[in-house]
């Protein structure tokens, strides 16, 4: 290593250490903020200005909080149904985009992509003046109607990723074997989609949880989730038991986060093995 070291031009070990100092920099940037709130939902002090000393009384008050169990229920059954329900429509239409090509797909491909790159604010917008129009009243079923439109496009581009290495030829042995295309789907093509359904599903299910802007617009009275009762919580001042909460929510997103990047780098690995 230190051989390697020497022979290194200067110019290009200059540049290595800048971009390291850099990346540094950038994730020290990133992630500072989540690691304080961390650190000081153990703090043991009210005010959460300075460190008093270590303390899990904030979090026995935010697990004895009643109205965060509602909030929380509430979050789990809204991303319980949008996942569920936009897995399967996420999955039908990922397999539609890799399976037949009509006119104009390209154009369709984008819309469909549509709501992953624009702004949330505007489709929280959009979703409102939606539930307007058709006379719905907000609650909890506009909210989970809209994670399920902004969780399906997610899910479809999951699919449509895992079945871009799918071998076609697999079916078309399957039916040469006098299988009927539900037996054919069933024993071929699923057992090859089920990576990235279980990787959309847990993509879904995070997106679901996690959301405030859309929810916030599309909620009602007694609809209240577990984000909009952090931010009402942080509304009054930002204490140890509100760091508590949102600890526990950022303990949740990363493990379901980092399994469904773990299912995905398992089914990558294993089209690279085949």
């Amino acid at each position: 290593m230190r051989a390697a070291r020497r022979n290194l031009n200067p110019l290009d070990y200059s540049r290595k250490l800048w971009m390291r100092l850099a990346m540094g920099f950038t994730f020290f940037f990133l992630y500072f903020p989540i690691v304080s709130l961390v650190i000081f939902s153990f703090n043991d002090s009210k005010r959460n200005i300075t460190w008093q000393g270590f303390t899990l009384k904030y979090y026995e008050k935010a697990f004895d909080n009643t109205q965060l169990h509602e909030a929380f229920a509430n979050s789990l059954l809204i991303a319980g149904i949008s996942t569920i329900t936009s897995t399967i429509l996420g999955a039908m239409l990922g397999l539609a985009l890799y399976r037949f090509r009509f006119p104009a797909q390209g154009p369709f491909e984008g819309i469909v992509h549509l709501p992953i790159v624009i702004p949330e604010i505007c489709l929280a917008v959009a979703m409102v003046a939606f539930f307007s129009t058709v006379d719905m009243p907000l609650g909890l079923t506009t909210i989970t109607v809209s994670h399920i439109a902004f969780s399906i496009p997610f899910v479809a581009v999951v699919i449509r990723a895992r079945m871009a290495g799918f071998d076609r030829s697999l079916e078309e042995a399957s039916a040469d074997l006098g299988a009927n295309q539900w037996q054919t789907f069933w024993n071929i093509t699923f057992p090859y989609m089920k990576p990235g359904l279980v990787a959309g599903a847990l993509l879904a299910f995070t997106l679901s949880l996690d959301d405030f802007v859309i929810t916030f617009f599309t909620s009602g009275p007694g609809s209240t989730t577990f984000p909009i009762k952090v931010y009402s919580m942080v509304r009054f001042s930002v204490t140890p038991e509100v760091n508590a909460a949102s600890t526990v929510l950022i303990v949740i997103t990363l493990f379901l986060t980092t399994l469904a990047l773990w299912i995905q780098s398992r089914s990558a690995k294993g089209k690279a093995d085949d």
